[in-house]
């Protein structure tokens, strides 16, 4: 009878911290974020040499530690719009994206490094692969964060009108 009990109180107790493990706060995300519009300059085994505009917005509920990821999307020169996911841990960057609808759908995978350029952008070079019924392509490509907007303060100077003063009678 005491080994049964204390066995109940041993499971029990295993219960109970694995249940308040898993209902800790996640870990706060503390990595860099790569949030951002970058202009991308590539080279295509199959297309040649091209440019697009990359996309990524940081998905802060998803992120924790060094961990981050994104919402990634990219815009062709003729418009089309791409769109994926990606994944950082501290400089590595994992990107996919879907390339085609329908029910086979082909998909861009690519992995890219990450390096800062100043003290508010980043730059990375993206290696992918992009499969189809042929053997695939691939290429890469390298992405500069486009600088951000600067709103400038204008101020309207106000020009002083003589003072008008009426004629007397």
């Amino acid at each position: 009878m005491k080994n049964s009990l204390s066995f109940v109180l041993v499971f029990v107790g295993l219960t109970l911290i694995a249940f308040v493990s898993e209902t800790q706060a996640k870990e706060q995300f503390t990595g860099p974020n790569f949030s951002g519009i970058y202009s991308c300059k590539g080279s295509n085994n199959k297309v040649g040499e091209y440019e697009v505009v990359a996309t990524l917005k940081l998905n802060r509920i998803s992120s924790q530690g060094s961990f981050s990821v994104y919402d990634f999307n990219t815009e062709t020169e003729n418009a089309l719009v791409y769109k994926g996911q990606a994944i950082a841990n501290t400089y590595k960057l994992a990107l996919t994206f879907r390339l085609s609808d329908g029910r086979n759908a082909e998909y861009s995978t690519g992995i890219a490094d990450i390096q800062r350029i100043s003290s508010t952008r980043w730059a990375y070079t993206n290696h992918y692969y992009e499969p189809d019924e042929n053997g695939g392509d691939y290429g890469s490509e390298y992405c500069v964060m486009e600088k951000p907007l600067k709103m400038s303060k204008q101020t309207k100077k106000i020009k002083k009108l003589p003072a008008i003063v009426p004629a007397q009678s």
